[in-house]
């Protein structure tokens, strides 16, 4: 006589679906982490409070009012990827807040430059050109509308 053997708790079947289901898991989230190969990230700098419109990273939807961009200096909205500056009082100016070197988020505006953290580029508040590299281009310009006392991505 053969002894019968005891049957699993779990079919083959169902394990290995289970694994390959972990594993995809794990290989999407590895896959969402970033592109690689550059500087640790720089922090990302919050959109203020009470912004509207702030959860979007398309056009369109206020960013802020004219009166919370410091003359001479300007305001980041990393989740929007936009920096926006007053040069001059009433004169209002956005570029792309990604550093033109590696690809970092700008973090800082001030003594009338838009400075990256990762390597210390930085930018003219008046015309996004380099100010000082290791960059060696711009910060692409961006469409913003002053309507009332809103700056609105357009």
């Amino acid at each position: 006589m053969h002894a019968k053997l005891p049957t699993p708790a779990l079919p083959r079947r169902a394990v290995m679906v289970g694994a390959c289901g972990v594993c995809a898991a794990a290989l999407s989230a590895c896959s969402s982490y970033g592109s690689g190969g550059s500087a640790a990230p720089a922090p990302a700098a919050p959109a203020p409070t009470g912004a509207p419109g702030a959860a979007s990273s398309g056009g369109g939807g206020a960013l802020t009012s004219t009166t919370d961009v410091p003359v001479g200096g300007g305001t980041i909205f990393a989740d929007r990827q936009v920096v926006v500056t007053q040069p001059t009082a009433g004169e209002f100016k956005a570029f792309s807040s990604t550093c033109t070197h590696e690809g970092c988020t700008v973090s800082q505006v001030s003594d009338g430059t838009i400075n990256c953290p990762c390597h210390g580029s930085r930018f003219s508040v008046t015309d996004g050109s380099v100010v000082r590299g290791p960059a060696q281009s711009p910060l692409p310009a961006r469409n913003i509308q002053v309507e009332g006392n809103s700056i609105v991505l357009a």
